[in-house]
């Protein structure tokens, strides 16, 4: 009997101790009952509940606006200001370091969604790296006299300029992701950057070019690979500039009176023939610094033609089938797509100028 009468009194005061917390819409139809009557207490009457919790919620509601509950303070943090901060200065430090490990390196212990969560109060989070082509202090230095010479340059200096580039396709191009802790902003700083070095590991290799209202040929290169079967000046010269290029550069100058090419600084490029034979056809280079694709507007079109192939439904099988898929993407991409990366010329300009020839947004 004593153990029952225990079990009595600790079941009682359990129920005491419990807080019953009334759903929204109960809290709706409370005030809605007020607004209409102005007395609390029949409003608690008609939804069966104390007089005391309606009026506290017709108070809130007077001095809130709201029927939702304040918020509570919940547990106080065992961290210290100089703890946080000593984490922010170490995710700052090993930007690439996972918080597991991250963890590790921090004199109190912490757990990952702690960290987590003091870092995102601030502003950081795991985000996906950009890539980027490695740059010296010579490339800088050369991005920075070009940011420099053409920062002034505005929209009609830019159409007199056909800007070319060859692009690697493959089916299937699927590249790791590197994660870094940063800010928003953060996201040009060079320790959240992934420098990128030159490969050629793709499939078929195309060769475009583009003015402004003008879409230029796509020509798929053709060489056997290997030693000696790549792209020669010879097969530059042979595929590209005595057809293609020669016919849409010479109908383009027609209409503009003085027209500038520019090109990379691929050997094929800058070598002896190639610059004979541009140089026999009165043709003038505009110059482009090297690994430098952030300052050619042809670039975001090629990240074009490869969202068209790869939202294609039918996947190409063969070289023959992708050289065919890559031809119908270049006639489909629209004449303002490349019109509006033109036009942002002057923007890059200014920005790698700015940036004392260091990488840019583009």
């Amino acid at each position: 009997m004593a153990t029952l009468t225990h079990l009595h009194h600790t079941s009682m005061a359990i129920s005491h101790t419990k807080r019953h917390e009334l759903n929204t819409p109960t809290k709706n139809r409370i005030i809605g009952f007020y607004l209409a009557t102005g007395n609390a207490a029949a409003a608690a009457r008609s939804e069966n509940l104390p007089p005391r919790t309606a009026q506290n919620l017709v108070q809130r509601y007077k001095q809130t606006g709201s029927v939702s509950n304040k918020p509570r303070p919940g547990r106080p943090s065992i961290l210290t200001d100089y703890d946080k901060r000593q984490i922010v200065r170490t995710a700052r430090k090993n930007r690439r370091m996972p918080f597991s490990e991250l963890s590790n390196q921090i004199a109190v212990k912490v757990s990952v969604s702690t960290i987590r969560r003091i870092l995102a109060a601030r502003g950081y989070h795991r985000r996906v790296a950009r890539r980027v082509p490695y740059l010296t202090r010579d490339h800088k230095r050369l991005r920075f006299l070009w940011g420099k010479s053409y920062r002034a340059w505005r929209t009609a200096h830019w159409r007199r300029v056909v800007f070319s580039d060859e692009c690697y396709v493959h089916v299937g191009d699927k590249c790791g992701r590197i994660f870094v802790t940063r800010c928003k902003d953060e996201r040009m700083l060079n320790d959240c950057l992934v420098p990128t070095f030159k490969q050629s590991t793709l499939r078929v290799m195309v060769w475009g070019c583009i003015a402004r209202g003008r879409k230029g040929p796509l020509v798929v290169m053709e060489y056997p690979g290997g030693k000696g079967g790549g792209l020669t000046s010879r097969r530059y010269q042979e595929q590209v500039l005595d057809g293609p290029f020669l016919d849409f550069y010479t109908r383009l100058k027609q209409s503009r009176q003085y027209i500038q090419f520019q090109q990379d600084g691929a050997p094929s490029h800058r070598s002896k023939a190639t610059l004979s034979w541009l140089d026999s056809h009165d043709i003038p280079l505009f110059y482009h610094p090297p690994n430098s694709p952030d300052l050619n507007p042809i670039e975001p079109v090629w990240l074009e033609l490869k969202h068209i192939l790869q939202r294609r439904r039918h996947t190409p099988t063969t070289i023959d089938d992708l050289k065919a898929a890559v031809q119908t993407a270049w006639e489909e991409i629209p004449i303002d797509t490349i019109n509006r990366h033109i036009d942002r010329m002057p923007a890059r300009a200014l920005a790698v100028f700015t940036a004392k020839g260091g990488h840019t947004q583009f």
